[in-house]
């Protein structure tokens, strides 16, 4: 069967299941939605549809984004507006089925909008919510739509025809339409895509690689992840044209164990590939051979630097070695091997499905495109968003995060993961684009935006992120090994009111020697919590040395918990909650904390309630104070 017969097949496929006369249910089972209980809910729908004798389809799919809402579950039904629904339980799901399903009564105070052109009295237009408006949904179009493990739901929707022109185009025809695109490398540091494939084809070797890096580690981060569970195709056929492009003719997708349910639909769709005649021999009947494994990794943070990501594949530890000679040139087993990420790999698909001026018409002049970031931390609607590069972070944030959580005050935000910085709250009409953050000190990263509210500390946000940083460095180098352990030590001083005068500059020459003397980005980048948190954060820096004072009363030993006698009405419930039964005092009335035997846990605050706080947390060590 030729492809344009497998495309054909599949688009009535497609056509059959959106325009047939069943309802469709479509409920996001991917990592996010598992972890909010997507699992229970699926098993509730198909218990509930069976009960109810209703002949429809229920198909799991992926992510979205709106992380906030899970578990989501969508509900198409013929001649009636689709609808998403969020926040759905296994306990809601008869409700659900009775009303919207069996008696067409939409249940709008669950609904999050309609989709498609039918509208509905008391539901918005999904891609008009204020979470939606301000994205373009392009790299994640398909993602929450489609069933990631069926690849003729892929094909449905353009997937392989990027390929599919490609292969009629010459190698150096692919690499002058990248070059158009203006994309740079979404894994981090920005460096233009085109110019790394150039280097590569140019390069000397009848063998040549595709690497996908898929090692996704920042905490807080997981816009990969997403796209492999959600999307995997896209990551696949991008990596065929890059390398049909570089002239390679092996790939591998670097993976890390942790995302099991992405290593499981990116095995099913390089079978399902193989089976199409898209991976193997003659790819779409072309003469291009290209073959495709998958590598899992360990979780060692230090992997995702290409060359500590070759010496893993290789078998070897994941260490980084010296260079030049670039990957580029001399890689995986010294072959000129090219390392794109997934999201770099997944927009490759798109463009070649589109074409380079489509990708050019969102983004700055010298950020093209779209990104995905993971939008996390004290932000109302967290979770994956799209959006056009040059966008600012006050967009971000308050239009589609919907704000700071519990409406508090923004301290910062924190870009790129370890390897970024903090931006303070005075500063987020800054655009989001590569040249924009590095001027401030930070970096886009792969794209993890972590949102801090009044209640963090600055200082203790620098020795969090230094910490995994230090703990995650592969120790070949002097500089990172031993200057890490350095900075972090200094910190941890600080943090703990131990802190002198100097400490701030001897960080300042520390982050410098790390910096310029550590062999590979981990340790290059691993100041710059610290740098930026200094530059930006020096007040807190300050307290902590010179007063003994956590401004945030966010570290343990520089603040205490008192309760207030004038608004403690004696209920007791702190008393309860202490775990080291500290608390004491009569019932109705005012209770005493003994701050000698106090370990600071913050339980008698967390459950005292909330519109008498009665229980303060106070910046400053009540003992300390007390014995000077």
């Amino acid at each position: 069967m030729s492809f344009n017969e497998i495309r054909q097949r599949a688009i009535k496929k497609w056509e059959d299941l959106q325009q047939g006369k069943k309802p469709l249910i479509l409920v996001g089972t991917a990592t996010c939605g598992r972890s909010a209980g997507a699992m229970e809910v699926l098993d509730a729908l198909r218990k509930v549809i069976k009960n109810h004798n209703v002949d429809c389809d229920i198909i799991e799919v992926g992510c979205i984004g709106m992380c906030y809402a899970e578990p989501l579950v969508y509900i198409s039904k013929p001649e009636s507006p689709s609808i998403l629904y969020g926040e759905i339980t296994a306990g809601k799901v008869e409700e659900l089925v009775k009303g919207d399903i069996l008696n067409n009564k939409p249940l709008c105070d669950y609904a999050l909008g309609t989709v498609g052109d039918k509208v509905l009295d008391g539901i918005p237009k999904l891609f008009e919510t204020p979470v939606m408006k301000p994205q373009v949904r392009r790299v994640l179009k398909r993602c929450g739509f489609i069933d990631p493990t069926d690849i003729d739901h892929y094909i449905a929707n353009s997937g392989y025809s990027g390929l599919e022109k490609a292969l009629k185009l010459k190698p150096e025809q692919i690499i002058e339409e990248m070059k158009d695109s203006g994309l740079r490398g979404r894994g981090g540091a920005g460096f233009p895509a085109w110019r790394k494939w150039q280097f590569c084809r140019d390069a000397k070797g009848e063998q040549k690689y595709i690497v996908c890096n898929a090692d996704e580690g920042d905490p807080g981060a997981y816009m990969n992840r997403s796209l492999l569970e959600s999307d995997p195709h896209s990551i696949l056929e991008g990596m065929i044209i890059a390398g049909y492009a570089i002239g390679a003719t092996r790939g591998y997708i670097y993976c890390r164990a942790e995302y099991p349910l992405a290593l499981e639909r990116l095995h099913l769709a390089i079978k399902q590939a193989k089976e199409y005649g898209i991976i193997g021999n003659k790819v779409l009947n072309s003469d291009f051979n290209f073959q495709m494994k998958i590598k899992e990794g360990a979780g060692a943070f230090v992997c995702g630097e290409e060359t500590a990501l070759i010496a893993s594949i290789e078998g070897e530890r994941g260490m980084p070695r010296p260079r030049p000679p670039f990957p580029a040139i001399s890689g995986l087993w010294q072959k000129p091997t090219i390392i794109n990420n997934v999201e770099t790999l997944s927009s490759v698909s798109h463009i070649l499905q589109n074409s380079a001026s489509w990708f050019t018409e969102y983004g700055s002049e010298k950020s093209k495109g779209t990104k995905t970031f993971a939008l996390v931390g004290k932000v109302k609607r967290a979770g994956l968003v799209e959006v056009p590069l040059g966008i600012t972070l006050k967009e971000m944030i308050y239009d589609i995060g919907g704000g700071v959580l519990d409406d508090k005050k923004l301290k910062a935000v924190q870009t790129g993961g370890p390897s970024g910085g903090s931006i303070p709250a005075n500063m987020i009409d800054i655009e989001v684009d590569y040249d924009s953050l590095n001027q401030v000190g930070t970096i886009m990263g792969s794209g993890g935006m972590v949102v801090m509210d009044e209640d963090n500390c600055m200082v203790d946000v620098a020795r969090f992120f230094l910490d995994f940083t230090q703990k995650e460095s592969c120790g070949k180098c002097v500089p990172c090994r031993l200057g890490t352990k350095q900075m972090l030590e200094v910190l941890d001083k600080i943090t703990e009111g131990k802190g002198e005068p100097q400490d701030i500059e001897l960080l300042d020459e520390l982050c410098e020697a790390v910096t310029k003397g550590s062999l590979c980005g981990l340790g290059q980048t691993a100041p710059n919590p610290v740098l930026t948190t200094i530059r930006y954060f020096r007040d807190e820096y300050e307290a902590h040395i010179n007063d003994k004072k956590c401004l945030a009363a966010s570290c343990k030993a520089l603040m205490h918990f008192e309760i207030q006698p004038d608004k403690c009405i004696g209920c007791q419930l702190c008393v309860k909650a202490c775990p080291v039964n500290v608390i004491t005092g009569e019932k109705r009335q005012p209770q005493v904390i003994d701050q000698a035997k106090c370990v600071k846990c913050g339980m008698c605050f967390e459950s005292c309630p909330t519109k008498i706080q009665a229980v303060k947390k106070v910046p400053g060590n009540f003992v300390e104070k007390e014995e000077g």
